[in-house]
Parts: structure tokens; C-alpha cells; sequence
């Protein structure tokens, strides 16, 4: 009974895949929605090729709203950096970073966090072993979210398109492509934390590592240990940061349980999680899941101390209380943030929401990281549509 069972069940599958249709038909089907989409892919037949065998994937497909609402943002810039997109690679990468491995049905996804790997493997673009990844996350009525960089995210419209390789989400946004850490941080307004990193020189460390895991505290937290700061020689602080580091270890934030991790300066890090809250040490971890061109990062509001690795979490607190004894504002201002840009656009990862649960999650920026216009090589190209 349970051979001809098995055998039924092969047989099923095996004409439901004779019968499927191929990526490219798939999405013909749908032109009058994505019809953008299949002009840009047509000019990018080695990527079609390579998408159209894959077997077990996920395309994520901008709709045409999605693409006509930023033709014209003029602020569009590549996949690794904050210049302007410039290349066929700059494209590529973006385009395989709407690919999932792995086939992803919408009655699977439920309102825990999955972190995918997707096709972009590029090293110029990311340094995350399998593929840099896509947050993923459902209400628990297959209402889909897509979270990429900075915490923009993107819904799904129309779920389920199957093809010979899978399964297709029409979107109503495309996926910005996480940046370097320099960028990242600073268009999170982490400004502090970009200007330690470069006294220090260890901007370098976390722009070459692969699989890293950052605990960055916010402007207020390195604000509230200002006193302590100024007096720290650079090997000091040096020490300090790198005790925010996680090196080799891709820790998100459904990774984090009660246990430790080994910083980057050799000693440990104590994470709790109480009644739903993430702690390290006894930072409360505010903003999760940022992700980074070699990694992720996650924000706490207070600076790890090094030589109180013991402090623990005080979950009746209102307010964070510092890690060092006698910490306080310096008199010149947020530490480290002198000759530092502030962004000029509100992410949401730049908000202490953050969209830690389905239910928080920031309202979609549709701009993305690059924008339409640049994809499709210019206004002149944008005349075809």
C-alpha cells in the first residue's frame, strides 16, 4: 500500500513538472504586470539563461509599479557601494539577489524570521558563505514580507507562480542589495560607530570579513559613556570594539539564544533572551537584523564593557544604564561623529522599531537601492515601455 502511495505521489509530480511552464513563459503570462521586468530581462540573456535552468528556486519579480515608481529617482546607486550603478555586474547582482535558493511556498512561511541565501555570490558584492541573504517573514495569512537592506522590505502581490525550477512572488518593490559597513551604519545613523571604526583603523577588518556579526550601539549609547571615551588610548578602544565583533559566525537574530559568543577579542559574549527581548551582556538589542555586505548587523543601546562582562540585563529599566562605572556625556558632543555624514533618508532600520515582528515591521521604502532608471540604462532605454 504504501509503494503504490509513493509511486502515485511520483507520478503526480513528475506530470506536474512535465507540465509546468518554464521561467520565462511563466512570466510572459504575466506581462501585463511585469512586463518591465521581461524587457530588462531580455537584455540580460546570460542571467535569463542561468535563471531559466536553476532548479529549486524562488524569483522574486518586481511588478511594474514597483519599477515606474523609481524611473526617475535620480539618487539610484550600486549594489556594494553608494555611487551610482555603472555596470553589467552592478545589474547582475542585483538581479540574482531576487533569487532564493531553495523553493518557497507561501503556506510554509509563517511569522518567524527565515534568512535565505540567494543567488548573489559575487565576492565584489557580498562575503556571506551560500549566498548574501533575504529576510523573510508572513503574518500567518500568506501575507508575504521581503526584508533586504537597511530593513527596506517589499510584499508579496501574488504568491506562488510555479515553473519548471520552482516558484515565482510577484513583489511590490525591488530588493536593495546590502552594502558595505561603512554605508550600512551610516544609513542607519550609527554615526558613532562609523567614526570609531575609522579612528581606530578597523573599518577595513569588517569590510574584508566573511560571515560577521556586529553589535553596534547607537549615537545615545556611546553619548551616555562619553567621559569614558576621551580617555581611552587606541589600543583601548580598539579592545572595546572589537568585543562588538563576531567574527566567522553569521548570528541572526533567530540565532540569538541563551549562551555566548566569542568576540572578536577573544572573550565572551553573554546573550539572554527574556520575555521576548534579545540582551548582550546587558545591552538591550533594539534594532536586529541589518544586513551588510559580509554580514549582519544588530543594534544595542548600550557600549559593551570589556572589563564588566558580567553585567547583566535589567529588563525593569526604562532607560539603559552604561557599562562603565562613572560614564557619562562628554562636552563635545556625540563622540566620534565630527566630520561624519549624517544620512539625509529615514530607513527603517534607522528607527528603534526596526520591525522586530511581523506585526512591527516599518512601512516599505519603494525606492530601493537602485533605481529603475539605472537598471534599465537610462531615459532613452525607459522609451521602450
Amino acid at each position: 500500500m504504501q509503494f503504490k502511495q509513493s509511486l502515485l505521489l511520483t507520478l503526480i509530480s513528475t506530470s506536474a513538472a512535465q507540465n509546468a511552464s518554464s521561467l520565462t513563459d511563466a512570466l510572459g503570462s504575466e506581462n501585463s504586470t511585469l512586463s518591465s521586468l521581461n524587457t530588462l530581462l531580455q537584455q540580460n540573456p546570460q542571467f535569463l539563461q542561468s535563471i531559466g535552468n536553476a532548479q529549486n528556486v524562488t524569483f522574486l519579480a518586481p511588478n511594474n509599479d514597483a519599477l515606474n515608481a523609481i524611473m526617475n529617482n535620480t539618487n539610484s546607486s550600486s549594489p556594494n557601494s553608494s555611487s551610482p550603478i555603472s555596470s553589467p555586474a552592478d545589474i547582475d547582482a542585483l538581479l540574482r539577489y531576487h533569487v532564493l535558493n531553495g523553493t518557497y511556498y507561501a503556506s510554509n512561511i509563517d511569522n518567524t524570521s527565515q534568512f535565505i541565501p540567494t543567488r548573489l555570490t559575487n565576492t565584489s558584492y557580498t562575503n556571506v558563505t551560500g549566498g548574501q541573504r533575504v529576510e523573510c517573514i508572513s503574518d500567518g495569512n500568506n501575507n508575504v514580507t521581503f526584508i533586504s537592506a537597511l530593513r527596506q522590505n517589499v510584499s508579496a502581490v501574488t504568491n506562488n507562480i510555479n515553473f519548471t525550477g520552482g516558484t515565482i512572488y510577484i513583489v511590490d518593490g525591488i530588493l536593495s542589495v546590502p552594502q558595505n559597513v561603512t554605508d550600512t551604519l551610516s544609513n542607519a545613523n550609527l554615526t558613532a560607530c562609523v567614526g570609531a571604526l575609522a579612528a581606530t583603523n578597523q573599518t577595513q577588518n569588517l569590510t574584508d570579513g566573511r560571515n560577521v556579526t556586529i553589535f553596534a550601539p547607537n549615537n545615545d549609547a556611546f553619548n551616555a559613556v562619553g567621559n569614558v571615551l576621551a580617555n581611552q588610548t587606541t589600543d583601548q578602544l580598539s579592545n572595546i570594539l572589537g568585543y562588538h565583533v563576531v567574527n566567522g559566525t553569521l548570528a541572526y537574530s533567530t540565532d540569538l539564544q541563551n549562551g555566548t559568543l566569542r568576540a572578536a577579542n577573544g572573550q565572551d559574549l553573554n546573550i539572554s533572551v527574556i520575555n521576548n527581548e534579545t540582551f548582550v551582556n546587558s545591552a538591550r538589542l533594539t534594532v536586529p537584523d541589518i544586513l551588510y555586505s559580509n554580514g549582519v548587523i544588530h543594534v544595542i543601546d548600550q557600549v559593551l564593557n570589556p572589563n564588566n562582562t558580567s553585567a547583566a540585563p535589567d529588563t525593569s529599566a526604562t532607560s539603559a544604564t552604561p557599562a562603565y562605572t562613572g560614564a557619562s556625556s562628554g562636552t563635545g558632543g556625540i563622540p566620534f561623529t565630527s566630520g561624519v555624514t549624517s544620512p539625509t533618508t529615514t530607513y527603517p532600520a534607522a528607527t528603534s522599531a526596526g520591525g522586530q515582528t511581523a506585526e512591527g515591521i516599518a512601512v516599505p521604502i519603494k525606492t530601493g537601492a537602485v533605481g529603475a532608471a539605472a537598471l534599465f540604462g537610462g531615459a532613452a532605454m525607459l522609451a521602450n515601455f
